[in-house]
């Protein structure tokens, strides 16, 4: 759906993306993360054919997005982090302009704009003026604007800037519908625990390079076993420095005050068997041994912690 080759941009002074190469599934929902000036809004506005890169190559939907960038647009919903609103058009008019600047047909446009406000909650709104709009109002007009037309792929930058709970968790819902339909989605936010909600895959950036892309796996390879899961061991009392002595050798995710503990295991049973029989025998009092699926917070912690936590 998305693949993006030797990406490379540079501001007076500054190179923002520096070789870029990915590649994104159709119906992946990627966690666009990293520190303030990584590049991600950068590499978004290439995706969005917004921005015209010094090199490289990217291709959005099977279009080439540097030989093409208007017909990719038909291609693409995108949500800038500042996003503007036709003060004098209605949220219906706001809509259908979105729609027919896209190339629907009139009678099309106004079946999605119907669809549109149906999807997020608009239709009492519609012919309110976006000033008379609440933050998360605007912010839903917004999207809808992005994704009137059908586009393929989304691409939102923070677009839970400044919501309520509440928005944040429309927001989270709409997010899964969408991936139910097939889009592919790439978020940008700063809100891991949010974006952990519904995404499938993390891309993490890092002064314009990548540091840290794939799916979010509850298993992973290793270098000196086939394959590892990781569960989370509950233990009936407080883990001490004795029970601990009987997870050396295996790499411990998390390892709170108290039970439970994250930590990788082998995901043959037998091996994870073998484990649990050698801990019950050394009297570690085992409650549960649940298998887990690793939080968007802790890959990005595993990438900050550098190469050698990766998976």
């Amino acid at each position: 759906m998305i693949d993006v080759a030797g990406l490379i941009f540079e501001y007076p002074g500054h190179r923002a993306l520096d070789g870029i190469d990915l590649h994104m599934a159709a119906g992946s929902v990627t966690a666009l993360v990293g520190p303030n000036g990584a590049g991600k809004s950068t590499l978004l506005r290439c995706l969005a054919g917004l921005e015209h890169p010094a090199a490289g190559q990217i291709v959005v939907h099977g279009v080439d997005v540097l030989q093409a960038p208007r017909e990719v647009h038909r291609h693409v919903g995108y949500l800038s982090d500042f996003f503007g609103l036709y003060e004098r058009l209605t949220v219906a008019q706001g809509l259908e302009y979105a729609a027919r600047a896209m190339g629907l047909a009139p009678h099309v446009a106004q079946t999605r704009v119907a669809q549109v406000a149906q999807q997020l909650d608009l239709q009492a709104l519609l012919q309110r003026l976006p000033s008379q709009l609440s933050r998360g109002q605007r912010q839903r007009l917004a999207i809808g604007q992005a994704i009137v037309h059908q586009p393929a792929v989304l691409l939102l930058d923070e677009p839970a800037s400044g919501l309520d709970p509440e928005a944040r968790a429309s927001l989270a819902q709409l997010m899964r519908q969408l991936q139910a339909q097939g889009m592919t989605l790439i978020v940008s936010s700063h809100i891991l625990s949010e974006l952990d909600e519904y995404c499938t895959h993390i891309l993490a950036l890092r002064a314009g390079r990548i540091e840290n892309h794939g799916p979010l796996h509850t298993t992973r390879a290793h270098p000196e076993a086939d394959e590892q899961q990781l569960f989370a061991l509950e233990l009936a009392a407080p883990l001490t420095a004795q029970w601990l002595d009987c997870l050396q050798g295996l790499e411990i995710q998390s390892q709170p005050p108290h039970a439970p503990v994250l930590l990788w295991l082998p995901t043959a049973a037998e091996q994870r068997a073998a484990l649990v029989a050698h801990w019950v025998q050394q009297g570690v009092p085992l409650a549960s041994l649940v298998p887990q699926r690793e939080s968007l917070q802790q890959r990005y912690q595993r990438t900050v912690e550098g190469p050698s936590a990766h998976a």
